[in-house]
């Protein structure tokens, strides 16, 4: 997409942040300050980015000047900070976290729509083909778009033991609003001024938490293949007068095996403990596929093949390893995904009306509903939901919209719905 890898600093002076009046407000609670230098204090506090539009467009200004300037398309992986004061999750809200945010400008809202979608695109893929999670793409409500922005796109997740929902990530159409502020105008070809069109967009470790949540089990983790560091653990079982050597040579000639196939293959030689610990060691770091040799596979030129996401068992020749265990690999992807839409789907509950809502919602549900699309109906819900477990919020209004037959009435206010729009708790 001839998007440019970049880095800007870490800190941002409070004149710049605070340029973007919208931007500032929807993050002020979360900013993170700097008042002291060793013992002395700062004249001026300096923030710590909560992300980086304002530490980056002063230099857009700078380097924008005409037509032949844009696209200008950035993309920095970096650490940002946001304050959590309410109960912050390793991965899911933890005050510092990784994540890659791109930041483009365009001539045109056209071109600026268009690379929103793409983005966004790219994003479900992430989900769906590597980590095996079926995402939800839609468009976030009024209230729940981003800060300063235009509109918001996003990928939703949902979490089916907790009835959870939880935003995947996002990519924003700033419109022209930080254009604005921080002056970001060029010539067009017959020498008319005009202001550029910005997108940012952002996907972050919260991603590795989801995949946590959605696969792990009461035996820790369950990796996706196509993500795991280890895909494959060797672990030798040699018993008392076995060939314990011959076995050690199976294992390691195995994982050279493997490894040459492009398969990320590791052995277990660790002599201070027991092949029964190790087996639960690497179930529970979520390792897809364990292969175990002992005396009588070593006999019969075979390997013993267990898989982390159903625990079946599997007796391989090693003549045949590396295609059988590329096949089960593949498969454990796919079933993986297969499970989690099977899960998500049947969390999913259409509703009508108010009190099948509040039923949905007592049932820990992903529901789509029809709404009038008000700010104030929304605010109204927010309210009217608050209790122990938080209240329910709009999720996103899916692009695949369902039919919505003339008269429908919003199951909030009664009015009348202009759109379905999927509710819920959420993260």
């Amino acid at each position: 997409m001839k998007i440019k890898n970049c880095y800007f600093p870490l800190f941002v002076s409070s004149s710049v942040l605070e340029k973007e009046k919208d931007h500032i407000e929807g993050f002020a609670p979360e900013v993170a300050w700097v008042t002291k230098s060793g013992k002395s204090d700062l004249e001026v506090p300096i923030a710590i980015r909560p992300t980086s539009e304002t530490v980056m467009y002063p230099y857009f200004s700078k380097w924008i000047r005409g037509h032949r300037d844009l696209p200008l398309k950035l993309n920095q992986w970096c650490n940002v900070v946001r304050w959590e004061f309410s109960n912050p999750t390793p991965f899911i809200r933890s005050r510092e976290f990784l994540w890659q945010e791109g930041h483009t400008a365009f001539a045109t809202k056209q071109e600026a729509d268009e690379e929103v979608l793409q983005i966004l695109e790219l994003y479900q893929r992430i989900y769906e083909e590597f980590l095996a999670i079926p995402v939800i793409k839609g468009k976030k409500s009024e209230m729940e778009k981003f800060a300063g922005g235009l509109y918001t796109t996003s990928v939703e997740a949902f979490i089916p033991n907790t009835g959870r929902g939880i935003q995947g990530a996002t990519s924003h159409c700033l419109g022209q609003n930080f254009a604005k502020m921080f002056e970001i105008n060029f010539e067009n070809e017959k020498g008319e001024k005009g202001m550029a069109w910005q997108n940012s967009w952002a996907y972050s470790t919260r991603t590795i938490g989801v995949m946590v949540m959605v696969h792990g089990d009461d035996k820790g983790l369950v990796l996706p293949p196509k993500v795991a560091t280890v895909q494959v653990i060797v672990v030798p079982v040699p018993y008392k007068d076995a060939d314990t050597q011959g076995i050690f040579d199976a294992c390691a000639a195995t994982v050279d095996t493997l490894c040459a196939a492009g398969i990320r293959a590791e052995a277990d030689f660790r002599e201070n403990y027991s092949p029964g610990w190790k087996y639960s060691h690497w179930e529970m770091k979520g390792v897809p596929l364990r292969i175990e040799i002992g005396p009588k596979d070593l006999a019969n030129n075979q390997v013993r093949a267990v898989r982390r996401d159903n625990a079946a068992k599997v007796d391989i020749s090693r003549d045949s390893l590396m295609e059988k265990v590329k096949d089960m690999l593949d498969d454990i992807q796919q079933r993986l995904f297969d499970a989690a839409k099977q899960k998500r789907d049947a969390c999913i509950q259409v509703v009508k009306t108010w009190d099948e809502f509040k039923e949905a919602l007592g049932q820990r549900k992903m529901i789509l509903a029809p709404w009038c699309d008000e700010e104030e109906v929304e605010r109204d819900v927010k309210e009217r939901t608050r209790g122990e477990m938080g209240a329910a919020k709009s999720l996103c209004s899916p692009f695949d919209q369902p039919e919505l037959p003339e008269g429908t009435a919003c199951f909030a206010s009664g009015k009348p719905a202009k759109k379905w729009t999927y509710w819920g708790r959420s993260y």
